[in-house]
């Protein structure tokens, strides 16, 4: 489950921002274990691990259910999702730059999608130290509604998204984080 929480003093959220193909939204977390037990994690099944950290019920071939729920004002807004694991591509470390990884997601409603932003994202990972790895989340979504819909975004919609975002990397960089301490020892 997805749901909106304070913020940590860890993770981060910037301003969205428009763009032609769509909102951009950028957060980040970090896991304090070795990038390439958090790699290997992600790489070996990101679906459960993602499924894991949002406590989602039901699982599907390369993608998971999971619900958002966002409090605006003391309205629950609830919404089931599917995410998706487009493709994982590895960098290895070379003289010029460290190793990454980058997971390429999407995700929308899992029922009527239309009536929710579509996003597209990467979730890069990459060591901040040789005990400490990084997960940075860069992703466009498009509200729905056309032009009624960007309106809406500005009022509320772009907070609810942010919201989103930043608990599903929070919930999964906690979920990694107690995960590799019990698995990987």
């Amino acid at each position: 489950m997805l749901e909106f929480c304070d913020d940590g003093p860890i993770a981060s959220v910037t301003r969205t921002t428009l763009m032609s193909k769509g909102l951009e939204i950028r957060c980040y977390d970090y896991v304090n274990h070795p990038y390439e037990k958090v790699r290997d994690a992600l790489k070996q099944n990101a679906i459960n691990v993602f499924q894991a950290a949002t406590k989602a019920a039901t699982s599907r071939a390369q993608s998971v259910a999971a619900e958002l729920h966002v409090d605006l004002g003391g309205i629950g807004v609830k919404a089931d999702i599917k995410i998706s694991v487009k493709n994982i591509e590895e960098k290895v470390a070379d003289a010029k730059s460290g190793a990454a990884t980058r997971l390429q997601l999407e995700w929308e409603a899992a029922t009527a999608p239309g009536l929710f932003p579509f996003m597209k994202a990467d979730l890069s990972v990459y060591p901040l130290t040789s005990t400490e790895t990084q997960l940075d989340f860069g992703g466009l979504y498009e509200p729905p509604f056309g032009a009624l819909g960007r309106a809406m975004n500005a009022v509320a919609g772009h907070r609810v998204a942010e919201a989103s975002v930043h608990r599903f990397i929070n919930d999964v960089a906690e979920y990694l984080r107690k995960a590799l301490v019990t698995t990987h020892r």
